[in-house]
Protein backbone atom coordinates (compact mmCIF):
# COMPACT_ATOMS: atom_id res chain seq x y z
CA UNK A 1 0.00 0.00 0.00
CA UNK A 2 1.29 3.64 -0.79
CA UNK A 3 0.05 6.74 1.33
CA UNK A 4 0.98 10.17 -0.33
CA UNK A 5 1.11 13.25 2.21
CA UNK A 6 0.91 16.49 0.22
CA UNK A 7 -0.30 19.52 0.68
CA UNK A 8 -1.19 22.54 -1.53
CA UNK A 9 1.71 24.84 -0.28
CA UNK A 10 5.15 24.26 2.03
CA UNK A 11 5.25 24.46 5.38
CA UNK A 12 1.80 23.17 6.62
CA UNK A 13 2.94 20.21 8.03
CA UNK A 14 3.39 17.28 5.65
CA UNK A 15 6.89 16.11 6.83
CA UNK A 16 5.78 16.68 10.66
CA UNK A 17 2.72 13.93 9.67
CA UNK A 18 4.86 11.44 7.69
CA UNK A 19 7.99 11.10 10.23
CA UNK A 20 5.32 10.51 12.98
CA UNK A 21 3.04 8.29 10.96
CA UNK A 22 6.08 6.21 10.05
CA UNK A 23 7.43 5.83 13.70
CA UNK A 24 3.98 5.04 14.86
CA UNK A 25 3.55 2.38 12.34
CA UNK A 26 7.22 1.02 13.08
CA UNK A 27 6.08 0.59 16.43
CA UNK A 28 2.92 -1.41 15.26
CA UNK A 29 4.70 -3.68 12.73
CA UNK A 30 7.61 -4.49 14.95
CA UNK A 31 7.60 -8.42 15.06
CA UNK A 32 4.47 -9.05 12.50
CA UNK A 33 6.72 -9.24 9.12
CA UNK A 34 4.82 -5.99 8.01
CA UNK A 35 7.24 -3.38 7.59
CA UNK A 36 7.12 0.90 6.70
CA UNK A 37 9.13 2.96 4.51
CA UNK A 38 9.19 6.77 4.52
CA UNK A 39 10.30 7.69 0.95
CA UNK A 40 11.24 11.75 0.45
CA UNK A 41 10.01 12.89 -2.85
CA UNK A 42 10.28 16.63 -2.38
CA UNK A 43 13.73 16.26 -4.03
CA UNK A 44 14.51 19.81 -3.93
CA UNK A 45 14.46 20.22 -0.47
CA UNK A 46 13.94 16.33 1.43
CA UNK A 47 13.81 17.65 5.24
CA UNK A 48 12.29 14.26 5.97
CA UNK A 49 16.16 13.04 7.20
CA UNK A 50 16.30 15.97 9.58
CA UNK A 51 13.69 13.49 11.86
CA UNK A 52 15.17 9.87 10.92
CA UNK A 53 18.71 8.61 11.30
CA UNK A 54 19.54 5.36 10.70
CA UNK A 55 22.58 3.34 8.80
CA UNK A 56 22.97 3.95 5.18
CA UNK A 57 22.55 1.01 3.20
CA UNK A 58 22.55 2.10 -0.19
CA UNK A 59 23.78 5.34 -2.53
CA UNK A 60 22.99 5.66 -6.04
CA UNK A 61 23.73 8.27 -8.43
CA UNK A 62 21.22 9.14 -10.84
CA UNK A 63 21.49 10.08 -14.30
CA UNK A 64 18.82 11.39 -17.16
CA UNK A 65 19.78 10.86 -20.77
CA UNK A 66 20.22 14.18 -23.37
CA UNK A 67 21.12 14.55 -27.10
CA UNK A 68 24.54 15.38 -28.03
CA UNK A 69 24.93 17.30 -31.25
CA UNK A 70 27.68 15.60 -33.70
CA UNK A 71 28.45 18.11 -35.97
CA UNK A 72 30.37 15.99 -38.27
CA UNK A 73 27.14 13.73 -39.13
CA UNK A 74 25.03 16.08 -39.10
CA UNK A 75 23.21 17.22 -42.35
CA UNK A 76 21.65 20.12 -40.68
CA UNK A 77 18.33 18.52 -42.02
CA UNK A 78 16.25 20.56 -38.85
CA UNK A 79 14.14 17.08 -38.60
CA UNK A 80 15.24 17.56 -34.75
CA UNK A 81 14.28 20.64 -34.23
CA UNK A 82 11.15 20.48 -35.90
CA UNK A 83 9.98 17.09 -33.48
CA UNK A 84 10.99 18.59 -30.66
CA UNK A 85 7.86 19.34 -28.06
CA UNK A 86 9.80 21.57 -25.63
CA UNK A 87 11.84 23.16 -27.84
CA UNK A 88 15.19 22.01 -26.21
CA UNK A 89 16.70 22.35 -29.44
CA UNK A 90 17.48 25.17 -31.56
CA UNK A 91 18.34 25.11 -35.87
CA UNK A 92 20.47 28.12 -35.93
CA UNK A 93 21.13 27.62 -39.96
CA UNK A 94 24.87 26.41 -39.28
CA UNK A 95 24.57 24.08 -36.17
CA UNK A 96 21.97 22.83 -33.89
CA UNK A 97 22.20 24.48 -30.14
CA UNK A 98 20.90 21.81 -27.55
CA UNK A 99 19.46 22.96 -24.34
CA UNK A 100 19.50 20.13 -21.47
CA UNK A 101 17.64 21.93 -18.95
CA UNK A 102 14.68 21.87 -21.26
CA UNK A 103 15.24 18.14 -22.39
CA UNK A 104 12.49 15.45 -21.42
CA UNK A 105 14.47 12.83 -22.40
CA UNK A 106 11.99 11.81 -24.62
CA UNK A 107 14.60 10.68 -27.51
CA UNK A 108 12.41 11.79 -30.28
CA UNK A 109 15.70 13.68 -31.83
CA UNK A 110 17.83 11.10 -31.65
CA UNK A 111 15.64 7.93 -32.66
CA UNK A 112 14.55 10.65 -35.86
CA UNK A 113 17.65 11.56 -36.72
CA UNK A 114 18.43 10.08 -40.05
CA UNK A 115 22.31 10.58 -39.49
CA UNK A 116 22.81 9.40 -36.23
CA UNK A 117 23.84 12.52 -35.01
CA UNK A 118 22.40 13.03 -31.93
CA UNK A 119 22.99 10.21 -29.49
CA UNK A 120 21.45 10.34 -25.97
CA UNK A 121 24.12 10.83 -23.35
CA UNK A 122 24.36 10.43 -19.28
CA UNK A 123 23.66 13.36 -17.65
CA UNK A 124 23.67 13.10 -13.63
CA UNK A 125 21.01 14.80 -11.52
CA UNK A 126 20.68 13.72 -8.26
CA UNK A 127 21.38 11.31 -5.57
CA UNK A 128 18.77 8.39 -3.84
CA UNK A 129 20.36 7.33 -0.32
CA UNK A 130 18.81 4.38 1.76
CA UNK A 131 18.91 3.80 5.31
CA UNK A 132 17.66 1.43 8.06
CA UNK A 133 16.35 2.76 11.32
CA UNK A 134 15.24 -0.66 12.21
CA UNK A 135 13.46 -4.33 11.42
CA UNK A 136 10.54 -2.47 10.95
CA UNK A 137 11.43 0.96 9.65
CA UNK A 138 13.72 2.21 6.33
CA UNK A 139 13.99 5.87 5.08
CA UNK A 140 15.19 6.85 1.73
CA UNK A 141 15.37 10.41 -0.02
CA UNK A 142 16.49 11.28 -3.02
CA UNK A 143 18.05 14.80 -3.28
CA UNK A 144 18.27 17.12 -6.73
CA UNK A 145 22.12 18.31 -7.83
CA UNK A 146 22.22 22.25 -7.53
CA UNK A 147 21.79 23.51 -10.84
CA UNK A 148 19.37 20.64 -12.42
CA UNK A 149 16.10 22.60 -13.01
CA UNK A 150 13.56 19.35 -13.47
CA UNK A 151 12.54 17.68 -10.46
CA UNK A 152 10.21 15.57 -11.67
CA UNK A 153 12.50 13.09 -13.54
CA UNK A 154 14.46 12.14 -10.57
CA UNK A 155 10.97 11.72 -9.27
CA UNK A 156 9.94 9.19 -11.39
CA UNK A 157 12.79 7.32 -11.01
CA UNK A 158 12.86 6.98 -7.34
CA UNK A 159 8.86 6.05 -7.76
CA UNK A 160 10.20 3.09 -10.49
CA UNK A 161 12.51 2.08 -8.02
CA UNK A 162 9.92 1.90 -4.89
CA UNK A 163 7.76 -0.12 -7.28
CA UNK A 164 10.46 -2.61 -8.23
CA UNK A 165 12.05 -3.21 -4.95
CA UNK A 166 9.23 -2.95 -2.20
CA UNK A 167 6.41 -5.72 -2.45
CA UNK A 168 2.95 -5.78 -0.23
CA UNK A 169 5.07 -6.56 2.86
CA UNK A 170 5.76 -2.69 2.93
CA UNK A 171 3.84 0.33 3.75
CA UNK A 172 5.10 3.25 1.60
CA UNK A 173 4.65 6.59 2.41
CA UNK A 174 5.65 9.36 0.12
CA UNK A 175 6.26 13.12 1.04
CA UNK A 176 5.68 14.81 -1.87
CA UNK A 177 6.42 18.20 -2.83
CA UNK A 178 4.52 20.95 -2.03
CA UNK A 179 2.18 22.96 -4.48
CA UNK A 180 0.30 21.48 -7.38
CA UNK A 181 2.43 21.30 -10.73
CA UNK A 182 4.19 18.55 -12.29
CA UNK A 183 6.28 16.71 -9.53
CA UNK A 184 3.55 16.53 -6.99
CA UNK A 185 1.32 14.62 -9.64
CA UNK A 186 4.52 12.38 -10.52
CA UNK A 187 4.67 12.04 -6.63
CA UNK A 188 1.44 10.33 -6.19
CA UNK A 189 1.04 8.60 -9.38
CA UNK A 190 0.79 5.55 -8.07
CA UNK A 191 -0.83 6.44 -4.30
CA UNK A 192 -3.29 4.02 -3.08
CA UNK A 193 -4.50 7.22 -1.44
CA UNK A 194 -3.75 10.96 -0.42
CA UNK A 195 -3.20 12.54 2.29
CA UNK A 196 -3.70 16.89 1.89
CA UNK A 197 -2.81 18.52 5.35
CA UNK A 198 -3.79 21.92 5.89
CA UNK A 199 -4.02 24.87 8.25
CA UNK A 200 -7.42 26.47 9.52
CA UNK A 201 -6.64 29.51 7.80
CA UNK A 202 -7.73 31.45 4.77
CA UNK A 203 -4.29 30.98 3.03
CA UNK A 204 -4.72 27.10 4.05
CA UNK A 205 -8.20 26.71 2.82
CA UNK A 206 -7.29 28.27 -0.60
CA UNK A 207 -4.43 26.21 -1.26
CA UNK A 208 -6.31 22.99 0.09
CA UNK A 209 -8.73 23.90 -2.56
CA UNK A 210 -6.33 23.95 -5.10
CA UNK A 211 -4.79 21.06 -4.00
CA UNK A 212 -8.32 18.91 -4.09
CA UNK A 213 -8.68 20.38 -7.76
CA UNK A 214 -5.37 18.43 -8.55
CA UNK A 215 -6.46 15.63 -7.04
CA UNK A 216 -9.61 15.50 -8.62
CA UNK A 217 -8.28 15.66 -12.11
CA UNK A 218 -6.06 12.81 -11.38
CA UNK A 219 -8.91 11.16 -10.24
CA UNK A 220 -7.24 10.07 -6.72
CA UNK A 221 -8.57 9.47 -3.48
CA UNK A 222 -7.79 11.69 -0.85
CA UNK A 223 -8.75 12.75 2.78
CA UNK A 224 -7.91 16.02 4.60
CA UNK A 225 -5.46 16.25 8.12
CA UNK A 226 -5.72 19.04 9.40
CA UNK A 227 -2.49 20.93 10.79
CA UNK A 228 -2.32 23.16 14.18
CA UNK A 229 -5.72 22.51 14.78
CA UNK A 230 -7.09 25.25 17.70
CA UNK A 231 -5.72 28.54 15.78
CA UNK A 232 -7.92 29.97 12.76
CA UNK A 233 -11.26 29.03 11.87
CA UNK A 234 -13.35 26.41 10.30
CA UNK A 235 -14.27 27.01 7.33
CA UNK A 236 -11.73 24.24 6.32
CA UNK A 237 -13.72 22.01 8.38
CA UNK A 238 -17.50 23.36 7.26
CA UNK A 239 -16.03 23.03 3.54
CA UNK A 240 -14.96 19.48 3.82
CA UNK A 241 -18.56 18.21 5.57
CA UNK A 242 -20.30 20.30 2.85
CA UNK A 243 -18.49 18.24 0.55
CA UNK A 244 -18.14 15.10 2.43
CA UNK A 245 -14.78 15.06 2.01
CA UNK A 246 -13.55 12.97 5.15
CA UNK A 247 -10.73 14.51 7.47
CA UNK A 248 -9.31 11.35 9.37
CA UNK A 249 -7.59 13.86 11.53
CA UNK A 250 -6.80 17.13 13.36
CA UNK A 251 -3.06 17.61 14.79
CA UNK A 252 -3.46 20.30 17.97
CA UNK A 253 -1.20 23.31 18.16
CA UNK A 254 0.83 23.17 20.44
CA UNK A 255 4.60 24.92 21.31
CA UNK A 256 6.04 21.88 22.89
CA UNK A 257 5.25 20.37 18.98
CA UNK A 258 7.14 23.43 18.25
CA UNK A 259 9.85 22.74 20.08
CA UNK A 260 10.06 19.56 19.19
CA UNK A 261 10.36 20.19 15.60
CA UNK A 262 12.92 22.32 16.19
CA UNK A 263 15.16 20.16 17.68
CA UNK A 264 14.86 17.54 14.99
CA UNK A 265 12.82 15.01 17.06
CA UNK A 266 9.72 13.08 16.53
CA UNK A 267 6.44 13.94 18.26
CA UNK A 268 4.23 11.09 18.87
CA UNK A 269 7.23 9.79 21.56
CA UNK A 270 6.60 12.49 23.57
CA UNK A 271 3.60 14.19 22.93
CA UNK A 272 -0.27 11.82 23.72
CA UNK A 273 -2.49 14.35 21.68
CA UNK A 274 -0.33 14.14 18.76
CA UNK A 275 -0.22 10.14 19.02
CA UNK A 276 -3.63 10.05 19.60
CA UNK A 277 -4.41 12.25 16.27
CA UNK A 278 -1.84 9.95 14.77
CA UNK A 279 -3.55 6.66 15.38
CA UNK A 280 -7.30 7.98 14.11
CA UNK A 281 -5.33 8.74 11.47
CA UNK A 282 -4.08 5.25 10.60
CA UNK A 283 -7.67 3.87 11.27
CA UNK A 284 -8.98 6.58 8.86
CA UNK A 285 -6.56 5.23 6.31
CA UNK A 286 -7.43 1.94 6.59
CA UNK A 287 -10.98 2.28 5.99
CA UNK A 288 -10.46 4.05 2.92
CA UNK A 289 -8.07 2.14 1.68
CA UNK A 290 -10.13 -1.29 2.67
CA UNK A 291 -11.75 -2.24 -0.72
CA UNK A 292 -8.59 -0.80 -2.70
CA UNK A 293 -8.36 -3.48 -5.66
Amino acid sequence: MQIAIASGKGGTGKTTLAVNLAVLLSEKFSGTGQKVLLADLDVEEPNSGLFLKGDLIEEQVNYRMVPDWKEDKCTLCKRCANVCEFNALAFLGISVMIFPELCHSCYACSDLCPEDALPMEKRRMGVTRRYRLNESLEFMESRIDIGVEQATPLIEQTRKYIKENYDDQWMVLLDSPPGTSCPVMEAVKDADLVLLITEPTPFGFHDLKLAMDTMGELGKKYAVVINKYGIGNDEVLHYCEQKQIPVIGKLPHLTEAAVLYSKGKNMVDTLPAIRNEIEKIYSGILKLTEDRA
